[in-house]
Formats: C-alpha cells, structure tokens, sequence
C-alpha cells in the first residue's frame, strides 16, 4: 500500500515544484532590465534621417543663444549635431568679471556655457529650448550629472530682447511638470568670455572623453507636448471605442494576432490614439512573432513614460504615453540587439495609424524625414 501512495505522490510532486517554479519566473522574470536601463537602452543607437537640401542662409537668419547645462563639452557636442544649428562655440558667462579663464571661474562666478548661431528659418528658439531640457535637470541647483559647482549651474542668456517673452512662456510651462522649482537661471548675457582652444569641440578631437549626457538623443526629434491635449473623460467615451477605452485607460489587453496593426508594415506613423502624440515611426517596427505591434523604440525618448507593473502576478515595465497618459503596452529586453536590444510591445488599439502620404496633412509633416 504504502508504494501505491508514493507511485500517486511523486507526480504530484513533480507537477508542485514545476508549479512553484513558473511562479517565480513570473515575479521573477530573466534578463528583465531596470526603467533607467530601458531608458538608456531606448536611445543606444542614433536615429537616421533622410537628409533633404536646406536653402542657403541669409545672415539676418542667424540668431544667437547661451545656454548652460552643465559640463559644456557634452552641451556643445549635442546642439552641433540638431539641423538648423549652424556653429556652436564654448565659454564662460555672466560672471562677474569681463576677463575670466578655466582656472578662475570659481572665483569670477562664471558659468560654463554655450554660445549657439542657429538659422532660425529651420529651427526655432522654442525648438532649442526643448532641446535644452531633454538634456539638462531644471530643477537641480548648481549640479548636472556628476559635475557640482556653481560653475555647473543652468542659464539662458539671452541677447536679444525679443527672445524673452518666448523663454519666459516656455519657463512657465515647463515648472508644471515639475514638483520643486525651475532653477534654470534666465538673465541678459553678460561678461561672456570664449573658452580656450582646447575647450572648443572637445568631443570631437576626444571621442572617449567625458560627458554627462546622452549625444545620440541630439538625433531624435523633439516632439512639442504643447501641441498634443487629453479630451475629458466624457469627450473620451464618445470618440473611442469601447475596446479603445478599455485598452487605454483601464489598461487591459488585446488579443494577440487579431489586432489591427500586428501585421501591418506600411510607411507611416503610428499615434497615441487619445491625443494624436506621435509615438512610433514604422521605421523602427518589426515582426517579433508575438501577435502585437512590436517596435525598436519610440520615435522620441520625450514622448513614453515607464512604470513598474506587476499585474497578473509578473514583473514587467509598462509604457505609457507622455501627454495621454494611456496604456500602450510593455517593453522587453528579446528585442534585436543590433538596435537596442528592446522589444515594445503595443496595443493596436492604443495607437492610430497615419500613411506617410498623409502626414503632411494631419500636422506631422515635421517628422516625415524619420519615417522610412
């Protein structure tokens, strides 16, 4: 009898200890990256561009801005790269002397800065401004990465008087985002003095040299959040979907391999479904076998937030989009290594498909050139 009981038992035991270890895989799973190494991960590799002719400048186009963010070797470096910028040199500003060099602008109180020529027919100063504070925190006081000095401290110096009003409007938007204050100082530039020769295009004479922001994310468009509004929970219900609105704001799921866009590979973008944000470029989709849409990365770094998500007994890292706030999906780490390594995986129903002949009318004609 007693090897009767133990020929029924040992299955059984079997079947447990099989059981127990899906669990933990499940609270557990392999290879599953932090959010800041997602993040890093999602702008590993620079964004192509198709490049187009640019007309020829006039010189009234060219406008000037300093900033400060930090180290201005990696500052500089990054506004080199952006389409409109025509030259971008280093030094100090608004100290508070007229003569000052690298070893006295502790004592002369001056700020690491940048001085930007850009030709305002391709770029605009709100455009560089979102570019500056991908790059930077506003809201640290004398410190940006690992840099701690009141020569590390951020500014905007402006030159001309017209300027002000734009950066004031773009200040005042962005200290909504932010739960302690702005600390970007915003002042006429004074005392500006040209760093030193070996200050200049640092980067690009030392490619392995220090810098204390992401250089490639100066290839990834900056996507205006200004541009792109949430509709009230009333407007929500009339102009989605039942499916839609239950994807999006109560963060269920589609089913796999009979969605809209899981085999869909045509040129186009592809938009939060909510608030018409750009989201993801067909350039960066593929075909993973999972039965959902699946991207490389979004079309910019700015435009998806990520969270912790341990639903349904598992461990994974949820996107969500920027302005909408909406359920999109989860990201992976089984993507294609030689573009990351990231696999997002999105809901059709969270997204809105818009054919590259057709993005110039519906107001994303800014971003033809990353969609292939």
């Amino acid at each position: 009898m007693v090897k009767e009981h133990w020929k029924w038992l040992f299955p059984l035991l079997i079947i447990l200890i099989i059981g127990v270890g899906l669990s933990f895989l499940r609270k557990h799973p392999v290879d599953q990256s932090s959010i800041k190494k997602i993040q890093s991960a999602a702008v590993s590799q620079p964004m192509s561009k198709n490049t187009k002719g640019e007309d020829a400048m006039n010189n009234k186009d060219i406008h000037h801005i300093h900033l400060a963010g930090g180290c201005f070797w990696g500052v500089e470096e990054y506004f080199s790269r952006i389409p409109g910028v025509v030259d971008v040199t280093v030094g100090y500003a608004n100290g508070r002397s007229e003569t000052t060099n690298y070893q006295l602008i502790s004592q002369t109180d001056h700020a690491e800065a940048v001085d930007i020529s850009y030709d305002a027919k391709q770029i605009s100063l709100r455009e560089l401004l979102l570019h500056f504070f991908r790059i930077i925190n506003p809201t640290s006081v004398n410190k940006q990465g690992n840099d701690v000095g009141r020569q590390y401290r951020t500014g905007i110096y402006y030159t001309d008087d017209d300027d002000l009003e734009t950066i004031n409007q773009f200040i005042t938007e962005q200290a909504s985002h932010f739960d302690k204050p702005i600390a970007v100082e915003v002042k006429p530039l004074s005392n500006y003095v040209m760093a030193e020769d070996y200050h200049q295009d640092y980067l690009r004479k030392n490619p392995n040299g220090y810098c204390h922001i992401n250089i490639n994310e100066a290839s990834y468009p900056v996507i205006d959040a200004a541009l792109y509004h949430k509709p009230s929970d009333a407007i929500l219900r009339e102009k989605l979907s039942d499916q839609e609105y239950a994807v999006t704001q109560k963060n269920e799921t589609e089913r796999a391999f009979s969605n809209r866009y899981w085999d869909q590979f045509e040129p186009g973008l592809y938009v939060d479904v909510v608030t018409g944000e750009p989201l993801f470029s067909s350039s960066d989709k593929f075909e993973s076998g999972c039965g959902w849409p699946s991207f490389t990365r979004p079309i910019s770094p700015d435009v998806v937030n990520y969270h912790e998500d341990t639903s349904f007994n598992m461990k994974r890292v949820e996107v969500r989009s920027r302005v909408g706030d909406s359920h999109l999906g989860h990201v992976f780490t089984d993507g294609p290594k030689d573009k990351g390594g990231l696999r997002y995986c999105i809901n059709s129903l969270s997204i809105r498909f818009v054919p590259k002949a057709e993005m110039e009318k519906e107001g994303y004609g800014y971003l033809i050139d990353y969609v292939k």
